[in-house]
C-alpha cells in the first residue's frame, strides 16, 4: 500500500522536519502496511508508536500527548472513523490523518468533519505521507501556519462562480449528480460540466483534495 518498497535508502521523499518531540501514532490492522509506514517515518526522522487496532492505541494513549495520529479508516472492531469520534467526544484535539480507500467519498467527508486534519487515499505514496505529516504538525502548533494555509485554499476557490461553489458543497456532502440537478432545478449534464470545471479551476487532484479544500474555506481560521 505504501510504495515504493522500503529498502533503507528512501530518497527525495521529504522529511518530517516539523516533528521534533512529536510522536507519530500509526494505527492499522494490516501488519505489512503498519510496519512499512513506521519504517518510512523513522527513516525520515520521526518517532513512531505503531498499533494493530484502535483499542490497542486507546489503552496505551494518554490524552494531551504531543503527537499526530495516522489511522486507517476501516479496521476490524473500532474503525478509524469511530476512533476519531471517540477522541473528539473526549475533548482530545490530537491532530489526525486518515488513510482511506480511493473513492470512499462518505468516509472522506465524515473523517474531515470528525476532525481529521487531512486524509490520504490509497495507495499511499511516501511523498504525500511525509509532506502531509509535516504540514499537519506545523499547523497544529501554529495558528499562523493554519491561517496561511487557509488563505491559500481560499485563493483556489476564488475563481468559482456562486453556482459552482453551491455545487461543490453539495458534491462534498455526497449528493449524486442527479440529486444535485433536481435540487437546483438544472440539467444533470450541466451539473457534470460544473463539476469538471470546479476540479480544473481549483486544481483539485482528487475527491479527497476537494473535500479538504471545501471544508478548509468553510471553517474558521
Amino acid at each position: 500500500l505504501v510504495g515504493p518498497a522500503i529498502d533503507g535508502r528512501v530518497t527525495d521523499v521529504g522529511s518530517v522536519d516539523g516533528a521534533s518531540g512529536v510522536k507519530i501514532f500509526v494505527v492499522d490492522d494490516d501488519y505489512g502496511t503498519r510496519e512499512t509506514l513506521k519504517e518510512l517515518i523513522e527513516i525520515e526522522g520521526g518517532t513512531v508508536e505503531a498499533y494493530e487496532s484502535a483499542d490497542a492505541f486507546l489503552k496505551a494513549y494518554h490524552p494531551g500527548r504531543k503527537g499526530c495520529l495516522v489511522v486507517d479508516a476501516k479496521m476490524p472492531g473500532m474503525s478509524g472513523l469511530a476512533l476519531l469520534n471517540r477522541l473528539r467526544d473526549d475533548g482530545d484535539r490530537l491532530p489526525a490523518i486518515m488513510i482511506t480507500a480511493h473513492g470512499d467519498a462518505a468516509t472522506a467527508v465524515h473523517a474531515m468533519k470528525a476532525g481529521a486534519a487531512d486524509l490520504i487515499e490509497k495507495p499511499v505514496s511516501p511523498e504525500e505521507l511525509l509532506a502531509t505529516l509535516e504540514r499537519v504538525i506545523r499547523q497544529s502548533e501554529s495558528a499562523v501556519e493554519r491561517a496561511s494555509w487557509q488563505a491559500v485554499q481560499a485563493k483556489r476557490v476564488a475563481g468559482l462562480t456562486d453556482r459552482q461553489r453551491e455545487i461543490m458543497r453539495l458534491v462534498v456532502a455526497c449528493h449524486a449528480n442527479k440529486e444535485i440537478a433536481a435540487r437546483l432545478n438544472i440539467n444533470q449534464r450541466t451539473v457534470e460540466s460544473h463539476r469538471a470545471l470546479i476540479m480544473k479551476k481549483t486544481g483539485a487532484a482528487s475527491f479527497a483534495d476537494l473535500v479538504r479544500l471545501a471544508l478548509a474555506v468553510d471553517s474558521p481560521s
